[in-house]
């Protein structure tokens, strides 16, 4: 594959990812996608075999940037690990909530829709959630071998936190205040014992 076929087929997906999060995964066809990514139909075949296919490849490309980011911030040495995880929740609250806010979780945009839609687009969102939750965890058990944090189930720490926050998400949507956000600071304060 040359690079002129490598960067349209991540120019499709940057395109996709930015409609889907606005928009949702059924509602956006095909059409409208290759319009605002400037690709002919053909091109996109050639990629893709079906809107399924990219959606799948879309999420697979979503889940690595994050994790990347994630594995980034959880590998600082000057914070400690608590202090990470006070960094994460505070940028989730700050793309959630304020002036400049923009709710572009495809795992919070996508999960109800497609889990009933697409097989492996659901499979994906849960291979890559999980992958998210593994990572907290690590985190918490980092933090609970340097003494920053206290937990004798860093799993289930690191479970309960993801969906505090992706519940907390989904709430300020539909309530569009900041409400649910502060709740789920509040709650993530007290239960890493940062209050």
């Amino acid at each position: 594959m040359n690079t002129k076929h490598q960067d349209t087929r991540q120019h499709l997906l940057d395109t996709g990812r930015e409609i889907l999060a606005a928009k949702g995964f059924s509602s956006v066809g095909l059409s409208a996608l290759l319009q605002q990514a400037g690709v002919p139909k053909g091109s996109f075949y050639h990629y893709f075999k079906s809107k399924e296919q990219f959606g799948q490849a879309l999420l697979e490309d979503y889940f690595q940037f994050y994790l990347t980011e994630l594995d980034l911030l959880f590998s600082k040495p000057s914070l400690s690990s608590q202090q990470q995880l006070m960094s994460y929740w505070e940028e989730w609250q700050r793309r959630y909530c304020g002036p400049n806010s923009r709710s572009d979780c495809l795992v919070v945009k996508l999960s109800a829709e497609v889990a009933d839609l697409s097989e492996p687009m659901r499979l994906t969102l849960k291979a890559g959630t999980n992958k998210v939750i593994e990572r907290i965890t690590r985190c918490i058990e980092a933090g609970v071998s340097e003494g920053s944090l206290h937990s004798t189930q860093p799993d289930f720490l690191a479970t309960s936190l993801y969906q505090l926050w992706l519940g907390a998400s989904l709430l300020t949507k539909l309530h569009r205040d900041e409400q649910h956000m502060n709740l789920a600071m509040k709650m993530t304060c007290q239960l890493l014992n940062t209050e």
